[in-house]
């Protein structure tokens, strides 16, 4: 049996970023850089994930994945650890996107699960194992079944968690047992990958989160897990129920499309989606408004 993991390799509090763009569909560099910027400064982010789901990792090209990190690396310079996500199903091109990343300056990569092929266990273990086997950099993998189709199964996590490499596990599958007997078995450091889970994943041993929401409030999460480990439980529980008009405003539908949408409300760099993403209707912004308002959200309370 291994003891729990304390160790939070990327700090405890991570936004899965956004990725700006123009009017006209192209990236927003200098947008990139003012968010990122404005997430480790006044949102107390520890470590920011670019290019990953709610980054619109899957309509942005390797050319542009590569120009969005150098952005964000430059702009947050020593005081954030900068995740790049190179996830993709093809492990060849997730190798490569890999290697670009690293020189790029990213100083760990994401890797979500091999999607729409719908792997058996043998090729997600494998491909997890070949991508760290190709880089130097730290690897945090991503487990969201509910967009990939597979799950990484417990023993499969067991299995590749004893890489040197991979250092870390995202968790967006919602099944709390089997969070336990993973961190039980490994000690391998837990991050939250669902906010209406971080509360839930800090009471097994999660270390903290990469979150959506942490574009709005990513000082409570980490006022949340604060009070907690405080031992300071009710206080964390009132806290946390704060929260969840944001945990839950924002994904009424693709939360990348909301997230914008409150962003671009605020005043902040976001811009438009990529298709075959849509803008928030008018409908759906009244609505986040008050949702982002029940949780006093600056600009919307």
């Amino acid at each position: 049996m291994q003891v729990t993991s304390t160790t939070a390799p990327f700090g405890t509090m991570l936004t899965a970023m956004v990725t700006p763009f123009n009017a006209d569909g192209s990236m927003d560099l200098d947008g990139a850089a003012a968010l990122a910027t404005y997430l480790v400064d006044r949102m107390r982010n520890t470590g920011l994930v670019v290019s990953g789901t709610t980054g619109e990792s899957p309509t942005t090209a390797d050319e542009e994945k590569v120009e969005l990190l150098r952005v964000v690396v430059d702009a947050v310079g020593d005081r954030a650890h900068v995740v790049a996500g190179v996830g993709n199903n093809d492990t060849l091109h997730t190798v490569e996107i890999a290697r670009q990343a690293t020189q790029a300056g990213a100083d760990a990569l994401m890797v979500v699960t091999p999607y729409y092929n719908r792997p058996p266990q043998e090729g997600v273990a494998q491909h997890f194992l070949t991508i760290a086997e190709a880089t130097d950099l730290p690897i945090v993998t991503y487990d969201i079944p509910k967009r990939t189709g597979t799950a990484i199964e417990t023993e499969t996590l067991v299995r590749i968690a004893e890489h040197p490499r991979i250092v870390a596990n995202k968790d967006a599958k919602g099944d709390l047992e089997a969070a336990q007997w993973v961190i039980r078995r490994t000690g391998l450091p837990w991050y939250s990958g669902d906010d209406a889970m971080n509360l839930p994943l800090l009471s097994v041993g999660a270390v903290g989160a990469i979150s959506v929401a942490g574009h709005f409030v990513g000082d409570r999460i980490e006022a949340v897990r604060e009070a907690f480990l405080a031992g300071r439980v009710a206080d964390a529980i009132r806290l946390n129920s704060d929260l969840l008009p944001v945990y839950s405003g924002i994904f009424r539908t693709a939360g990348v499309i909301l997230t914008k949408a409150g962003l671009n409300e605020q005043g902040l760099p976001a811009g438009p989606v990529r298709l075959p993403l849509v803008n928030a209707t008018p409908e759906q912004i009244a609505v986040l408004r008050r949702d982002l308002a029940e949780s006093g959200v600056p600009g919307f309370a």
